[in-house]
């Protein structure tokens, strides 16, 4: 009976445990389950001043992209998600909504920024949370007077910038800037001004939120000066040049690579042909 009576009181204690721990458990979930709401806000403000702000407002009107006011109205929350992960395989696709808004917006497609279904939902928690107080707006930019040649004397890396940025010319080119042209990782600029407007692109300087740019220039951003000087310079290019393809200056490269390889076989066989007989094939004839 004594032992009996002592289980009983064990499968008591056991349960009175497992009941507390339960609850601490759950208690648990629930303040995890809970905190979210704020912090994803926050962390979505983050990501959306750091990434977002340079192309969109919320409730400030249009800028490289779509005002995001009230975006939760006009699209489904799924298609908002999946958007903002990979704009680029949705627009390879061929989704309607996404072709719809590359043709509204001069066919500048949104750069896929590698987020997270987390920091994507956090994005959207944070746009939802400011659709209608027109908070997140990117201020007008107050730029100095730009000058031309100054702009181009930067972007060919004739003249480095402040903050010791890798020139423009590394990875773009402008029509003809150089007789071999500029990189082409990145895209052509030579109408970077009629693609994104004044107001798009000098906000665009200001905080270059393309995912192959953030890395290098995080720690190197533009001076006003500089970004004014290279607006100058684009808004001239987009006047001025013509945008030349990228495999012209690719066969004016071989052209000139191969006249110089022949110049210098030519060279080399004009001295083979003129050079002295060895030490040991004088000692031969002579023998």
């Amino acid at each position: 009976m004594k032992s009996t009576a002592k289980r009983n009181r064990v499968r008591v204690y056991l349960a009175l445990v497992l009941i507390l721990l339960a609850g601490f458990l759950l208690s648990s979930i629930y303040i995890v389950g809970a905190a979210p709401a704020y912090q994803s806000t926050e962390e979505g403000k983050l990501i959306f001043e750091s990434q977002c702000i340079s192309c969109h407002t919320i409730g400030g009107g249009r800028l490289v992209g779509p005002d995001l006011n009230g975006i939760a109205d006009r699209r489904e929350t799924d298609w908002i998600l999946r958007f903002i992960i990979e704009p680029d395989r949705m627009i390879a696709e061929g989704d309607a909504d996404a072709a719809a808004l590359l043709a509204e917006y001069n066919n500048l497609a949104m750069p896929n920024l590698n987020l997270t279904q987390t920091q994507a939902e956090a994005v959207f928690a944070y746009i939802s949370s400011q659709s209608g107080a027109g908070q997140a707006q990117a201020q007008p930019v107050a730029l100095p007077e730009g000058n031309t040649q100054r702009g181009l004397s930067l972007f060919v890396g004739e003249m480095g910038f402040e903050n010791d940025g890798v020139a423009c010319v590394a990875c773009h080119t402008v029509g003809r800037v150089s007789a071999y042209g500029g990189g082409s990782l990145g895209p052509d600029l030579t109408h970077v001004y009629e693609r994104y407007g004044e107001a798009g692109l000098a906000s665009s300087l200001g905080g270059l939120p393309f995912p192959t740019m953030q890395g290098i220039y995080r720690d190197h951003p533009l001076s006003p000066q500089e970004q004014a000087d290279l607006l100058a310079f684009f808004s001239w290019s987009d006047a001025q040049a013509t945008e030349i393809p990228a495999d012209q200056f690719t066969t004016t490269f071989w052209i000139w690579g191969l006249a110089g390889a022949a110049a210098l076989f030519l060279i080399m066989a004009i001295f083979w042909m003129r050079q002295r007989h060895s030490i040991s094939e004088t000692l031969r004839s002579t023998s």
